[in-house]
């Protein structure tokens, strides 16, 4: 999630049986291999280590690539032998950053070697998911598909953050992850796309530049179709996101003409919003995302995306040597017509496009923004005003965000005021996090800009950015949520900070670290080497099962109230705090 100028946030495995368990859908007596609607998966009985059965990499569209690249998902071709679902398909292409991908697709060392060397890591051929059940014979599981965020511009479903055993076990739920399309593949509007008369059988949908959001709903599609095969019940799917996935969740939400509708049951957004600048109720709405101090919308203009995308095929004209500048670029366009400009487009590598971006090329900035595009076909002008209109999923809703999101994003603080707050780039800062020993030996001055004296100091600095930002989101949604459906809806805050000195007070409660509890996974992954000590083991494990286990009770009943809380958690307005001390979790409504 992110505004314009703010800094930014597999391979097929070999394994030989091809039998089916019919006690969960299939056709004979082995658990790993099912059948889907386009031929059969195998994947691994990992029954014996965490209790699960687990397929991975299983294509829900045709590779967006060629002249697939900038239109809606394809369904995927049917496979004829059985598909083997034993490793976690290719990361969608992304520039480097700490949370990209290594070079193995997972997280290891290559991606501190990828951030300093450029390396644009993953693939077009993308489209996949992930499925994780409990190793059990049990039928209409609930569903849990989780959406990974990453500011829309990297991520990927692999991360072992993501990794949905422990959780599926727990919640004795179906557990999905997938991939969608990053920065300005999975986000761009140029019209060169968009004309009917060079390509007749664009769709609505393929012109409205949204290609993420539509993967996304096509992920959603596949879990209709097939998942009865892996125990899971079709009619009780929780759909949920964090930070950029929670934007993209609420775009699915509010899509026009209940195009989602039921597609899933319940949304747990996480971090995130879908605000405009006008929105109904959404405060003093920044006239530009420059720093005057104003809130921060989650969505930026259709007119900001168009321009984007035309300077993006201006960078790209100058760059390869077409033209010299941007007067040769310009005229270049006006020269050619639209068959011949999204020929040249599709036939640049998708490496290309991406470093391009990232570059300032002829005087033209950075031109990865990426986020959906409230252009009215799969994103509302407004989504809050469609909302507070009735027109969207009406479903129930488990909103969370933590209590220092701006910590991990602290690069924002420029926009409403206050000096950046962590001073290291990702290449300085991914090898501390990464090193153990010096994650264990660094200062709150190695990390944090010296403007601020201390922790105190910047938490004053960071309450102002969250409540200008994630609170200011939050608060709009859910209180036009709660206009409709107002006995459906909850929300959370993260408050736990007992990570080991100096990282209490640099990261704290920061954006994304409720997913380590929400997941049960804490480690090996990025932030796990900073979150995790002996010291505080006994209550972080301890609210990590109550967060599983009200998440569980969310995806099974649609209300999130268990005995696991030892509180009973109201509706919004009330916000549930989910503490611990080093011993104990700490759970109150506020």
């Amino acid at each position: 999630m992110k505004p314009i100028n703010a800094t930014r946030w597999l391979t097929a495995g070999a394994m030989a049986t091809t039998l089916v368990l019919s006690a969960c859908g299939g056709s004979s007596d082995a658990p790993e291999t099912r059948d889907t609607a386009y031929g059969k998966v195998q994947g691994v009985d990992d029954g014996a280590k965490s209790g699960t059965y687990y397929w991975k990499g299983i294509p829900f569209a045709q590779a967006p690539a060629g002249a697939l690249r900038w239109k809606a998902p394809v369904a995927p071709t049917a496979w004829k032998d059985t598909l083997q679902a034993t490793q976690f398909g290719a990361s969608c292409i992304q520039n480097p950053r700490m949370y990209s991908p290594g070079n193995a697709n997972t997280f290891d060392a290559s991606v501190g070697d990828n951030i300093l060397s450029g390396h644009t890591p993953g693939s077009e051929d993308c489209l996949s998911l992930n499925i994780w059940r409990p190793a059990t014979n049990e039928k209409n599981l609930p569903v849990i598909v989780f959406i990974y965020g990453g500011s829309n511009i990297t991520g990927y479903s692999g991360d072992p953050l993501y990794d949905g055993a422990a959780l599926a076990k727990k919640a004795n739920a179906v557990v999905v992850s997938a991939n969608y399309r990053l920065g300005q593949l999975g986000f761009f509007r140029h019209p060169a796309l968009r004309d009917t008369a060079v390509d007749p059988t664009l769709t609505p949908e393929d012109q409205s530049g949204n290609f993420a959001v539509l993967d996304i709903i096509a992920a959603l599609k596949f879990v209709q179709g097939n998942i009865e095969h892996f125990g899971g019940n079709k009619a009780n799917v929780t759909l949920s996101g964090q930070s950029a996935g929670a934007i993209n969740v609420l775009a699915v939400l509010t899509t026009p003409g209940n195009r989602a509708a039921g597609l899933f049951h319940r949304l747990a957004p996480l971090s995130g919003g879908i605000s405009v600048a006008t929105s109904p109720g959404f405060p003093q709405p920044a006239n530009n995302l420059q720093g005057n101090n104003g809130t921060i919308p989650a969505l930026n203009p259709v007119a900001t995306y168009e321009a984007l995308s035309n300077m993006l095929l201006m960078k790209l004209l100058i760059d390869d040597g077409t033209a010299a500048d941007v007067a040769g670029a310009t005229a270049w366009v006006q020269s050619h017509s639209n068959a011949e400009i999204a020929a040249y487009l599709r036939g640049k590598p998708a490496s290309t496009i991406l470093k391009v971006g990232l570059k300032t090329v002829g005087g033209l900035p950075n031109t990865t923004a990426s986020g959906p595009i409230p252009e009215g076909t799969v994103v509302p002008t407004d989504p809050i005003a469609a909302i507070l209109a009735g027109d969207y999923v009406k479903v129930p809703v488990m909103s969370g965000m933590t209590n220092h999101e701006g910590k991990l994003l602290s690069s924002f603080l420029p926009l409403v005021g206050h000096p950046v707050g962590i001073k290291l780039p990702d290449a300085q800062l991914f090898p501390i996090l990464f090193d153990a020993g010096k994650a264990k030996a660094a200062t709150f001055h190695d990390i944090v800009n010296p403007a601020y004296a201390d922790g105190a100091a910047y938490d004053v600095a960071i309450a102002d950015l969250d409540a200008k930002f994630f609170v200011a989101l939050r608060d709009n949604f859910m209180d036009a949520l709660a206009t409709q459906t107002p006995n459906q809806l909850w929300s959370y805050r993260f408050d736990w900070k007992q990570e080991p000195a100096p990282w209490n007070d640099v990261y704290g409660a920061a954006h994304a670290f409720d997913l380590a509890f929400l997941f049960g996974n804490f480690g090996p992954s990025l932030y796990s080497n900073v979150i995790v000590s002996d010291a505080n083991k006994a209550g972080r494990l301890a609210l990590s099962d109550a967060m599983m286990s009200t998440l569980a009770a969310f995806a099974r009943s649609g209300n999130p109230n268990t005995g696991a809380l030892g509180a009973n958690w109201p509706n919004w307005p009330n916000v549930l705090l989910f503490d611990a001390t080093l011993a104990a979790k700490q759970i109150s409504v506020q």
